[in-house]
């Protein structure tokens, strides 16, 4: 999986397309993200000490093949690339559209 904790992605197809958020984590064993604001359910909770019980809402785990990462440079959406810093000779994340570092 190319995403890490942090990137902005938008999500691509769904009843959430289009929506923009932070991955918040990677579940790199099941190939899904969890995305800050997108594919939202209500989970019934029971009070634990000092928490109240409830109906609360949290987001769900999206698979990953749903999302794309957003180019900083044009702000819309890209795929991933991978190519060999020249002075420190470490493999690092590009944009397929600018050429942009991804960090």
């Amino acid at each position: 999986m190319n995403f890490k904790v942090g990137d902005e992605v938008v999500v691509i197809t769904g009843s959430d397309k289009g929506k923009k958020g932070k991955i918040l984590k990677t579940l790199k064993a099941e190939n899904k993200v969890i995305v800050e604001g997108v594919h939202m359910v209500k989970k019934h909770q029971k009070p634990m000490g000092q928490e109240t019980g409830g109906i609360i809402e949290r987001e769900a785990p999206i698979h990953a093949s749903n999302v794309m990462i957003v180019d900083p440079k044009t702000k819309k959406r890209t795929r991933i690339g991978h190519t060999t810093d020249t002075k420190t000779n470490k493999k690092i994340r590009i944009t397929k559209k600018s050429n942009e570092k991804i960090d």
